[in-house]
């Protein structure tokens, strides 16, 4: 079981008993999992990476404006849009996808 199952096995557990799985769930709030944000792919030959260099451009499959994926431990949780946040990059969740313990707020 990864961590987001583990999170959204006792979240299930502590809405069921609140007695019973509210402690063990309060503990697991402060782990920390792996977030992702994928902007595209692509596939590349042998040659072709032998060849990437500074100033090389890899052309991805996305197009400008399409939602980029949002991952949390290799599992697809979010879509949203790139954003500057100060100096850095940053996502606006503009889509939940089904199936994940926030779909409801969605």
């Amino acid at each position: 079981m990864n961590p987001s199952e583990t999170i959204a096995a006792a979240a299930e557990a502590s809405a069921q008993d609140p007695a019973a799985g509210g402690a063990s769930f309060e503990a697991l709030l402060d782990v920390s999992m792996p977030v992702v944000v994928e902007m595209g792919r692509t596939e590349m030959t042998v040659q072709d990476v032998l060849q990437l260099g500074i100033g090389s451009v890899v052309q991805l499959d996305r197009l400008i404006g399409e939602p980029v994926d949002l991952y949390v431990s290799n599992r697809r949780l979010a879509q949203g849009e790139v954003v500057v946040v100060g100096e850095h990059f940053g996502v606006r969740i503009t889509r939940m996808l089904p199936g994940h313990p926030g779909e409801a707020a969605a």
